[in-house]
């Protein structure tokens, strides 16, 4: 008998109905982040583009999620240069999805606008956080043991 699955807190409060993950722009950020997984290509220009982005962020819109997105940064890093190869494809395609999202330059509500424009932006990061959690986790804890 197989034993259910019980979703975390985040991964209920974290839906398809936030309008961002609905979007055309994310749709099209996860249909690169399969090809980029798929041919492991494209990696070190999108860690180095979204690092720029990410040090320009408001931290505010991100909250708790805010780490997260630097872990997702440095375990991009980390992958494509040969150092950390245990995250899976899945994990790693959310991860990459929610990278190019961020730097998508048309997205659901454009960074310019004023207070909101990375509302959009941080729901992506919160969910893609809640879908790969522990991969994130592990990668933190291999970080810490390698040092």
């Amino acid at each position: 008998m197989r034993k259910a699955k019980t979703k975390s807190r985040a991964e209920r409060h974290v839906s398809y109905q936030k309008p961002a993950l609905r979007s055309e722009a994310f749709a099209r950020a996860l249909s690169e982040a399969k090809l980029c997984v798929a041919g492991s290509g494209g990696l070190r220009s999108l860690f180095e583009q979204a690092a720029r982005k990410a040090a320009s962020l408001p931290r505010q819109p991100f909250k708790e999620n805010w780490a997260y997105l630097h872990t997702m940064l440095r375990l991009v890093r980390a992958y494509e240069r040969g150092e950390y190869q245990q995250v899976s494809n899945d994990a790693l395609m959310w991860i990459i999805a929610a990278l190019n999202y961020l730097l998508a330059p048309f997205d659901l509500i454009p960074d310019k606008t004023p207070f909101l424009g990375f509302v959009d932006d941080a729901n992506v990061i919160e969910f893609v956080t809640a879908k790969a959690r522990q991969a994130l986790d592990d990668f933190m804890i291999w970080e810490t043991s390698s040092s």
